[in-house]
């Protein structure tokens, strides 16, 4: 079995969030095989986020890894720690921010709603 090899990158204000958030990108496009849009580990340092953003086309899951995040569910906020999972839906909107006093680290995966392949 071959190893897969990651790429981080780093992004700023992502979705109109605060700071800037590293995406480590687990598997590439031509390995998901168009069936998921993202696969990868996201670190979050303390006070910075993701702003709130739709998904039209696909879902999205965060599994918090570490840390401790408001997540915001369609304007309701829900607090999630280590070991949660979040969902958001097609159609829906969700953002996330780290609340607590180390890195929140969570692995997202976006998953292509069927209708749109």
């Amino acid at each position: 079995m071959p190893l897969i090899k990651s790429e981080t990158v780093s992004a700023k204000n992502k979705a109109g969030g605060k700071g800037e958030i590293q995406i480590t990108h687990l598997l590439t496009p031509a390995e998901m095989l168009g069936q998921c849009k993202m696969f990868a580990k996201v670190t979050i340092p303390v006070g910075a986020s993701i702003g709130a953003h739709y998904h039209y086309g696909d879902s999205e899951t965060y599994h918090i890894l570490q840390g401790k995040a408001k997540y915001n569910d369609n304007d309701k906020f829900y607090e999630v720690n280590a070991g949660e999972t979040t969902f958001c839906p097609d159609g829906s909107m969700h953002g996330i921010e780290n609340i607590g006093e180390e890195d929140l680290i969570f692995i997202a995966i976006i998953i292509t709603t069927p209708a749109h392949n």
